[in-house]
């Protein structure tokens, strides 16, 4: 009984320890977790904050969190532009178009270089990953552009990018770590290749496919500078990004009229309020961000485990 006793107590007090270094490890934890939430989430805030201050109240700087000035007028200044709307169309056209080719193009890509019986995998595969270090340079790929007729069209925001080596490379992670006998069965059963990748592929690699499509997402709605390249001619082809990228210069080539003195004195003044590049420049990041914000919580549970999976073989 004394023995047993004795093995209860330290069974216990095993317990109490085990319990207090739980609580000192989640404490630290979450200390730890709401300082990276601050780090990660103060720029933002802050970007908010300066885009709806008053720009020229904004040169004092001390905005941290929350205007001292509120004001809408650095966003009026931003969309009274007529281009924007049709731009703003023309950027989640490409972004939709873009991603789900992209994605049905990259799985298809990624399935094909899984498979053993594939005799030419290994050397599409090297071949692929060179083009993440060599690339034939600007002039080249646009003389390329040019040959291929996409010059001042739509799809060349499209077919350059329809294969992404870094989205390849985590779907074929997953797949890889897909069941082979799930796939053997179907065989035996008599489905080729084409029924395969459609009926069991793609609905087992919703996980990845959803986080290949937020990293081709972002992409897309954030280029610009094909846009300048290849269709900076046509203003029916101009992308939300690169129009409020012309909108920055020229806020920049209208401060060059205008000392930053006297944008300073304006300060005192309530009633003034003129655009600076450094308000625009704020304004222009919420603008852009806003719509991915909003779209990456529909993607966050399938991201989190395509990362997770994709990453690591079996």
């Amino acid at each position: 009984m004394n023995q047993s006793a004795a093995g209860a107590v330290s069974k216990k007090s095993s317990r109490i320890r085990s319990s207090k270094g739980d609580i000192i490890f989640d404490t630290c934890n979450y200390i730890f977790l709401t300082l990276l939430m601050i780090v990660t989430l103060y720029p933002f805030l802050n970007t908010a904050a300066v885009s709806l201050n008053n720009a020229t109240d904004s040169i004092k700087g001390g905005i941290y969190l929350l205007p001292r000035m509120w004001t809408l007028d650095n966003y009026a200044y931003v969309l009274k532009e007529s281009t924007i709307f049709h731009a703003t169309m023309i950027s989640v056209l490409r972004t939709v178009i873009g991603t789900i080719a992209t994605v049905f193009c990259s799985a298809m890509v990624a399935y094909t270089i899984t498979r053993q019986e594939y005799v030419l995998r290994k050397f599409v595969t090297i071949a692929f990953i060179l083009t993440m270090y060599f690339n034939g340079g600007l002039i080249p790929n646009f003389l390329l552009i040019r040959d291929l007729g996409l010059l001042d069209n739509f799809w060349v925001y499209i077919f350059p990018g329809l294969i992404g080596v870094f989205n390849l490379i985590i779907i074929r992670s997953f797949i890889e770590g897909l069941p082979e006998s799930i796939l053997e069965s179907a065989r035996i059963d008599g489905a080729g290749d084409f029924k395969m990748f459609y009926s069991i592929v793609l609905p087992l690699c919703v996980p990845v496919l959803a986080t290949v499509a937020l990293f081709s997402a972002v992409y897309q709605w954030n280029q610009w500078f094909d846009v300048f390249l290849y269709n900076s001619s046509n203003i029916d082809l101009s992308t939300l990004q690169y129009e409020l990228q012309k909108i920055l210069q020229n806020s920049n080539a209208s401060l060059t009229t205008k000392s930053a003195g006297d944008a300073f004195a304006n300060a005192g003044n309530t009633g003034a309020n003129t655009v600076t590049p450094f308000a625009i420049r704020a304004t222009m990041t919420i603008v852009a961000s806003l719509p991915i914000i909003m779209v990456y919580p529909f993607l966050q549970k399938y991201f989190v485990k395509g990362m997770t999976v994709g990453g690591v073989k079996g």
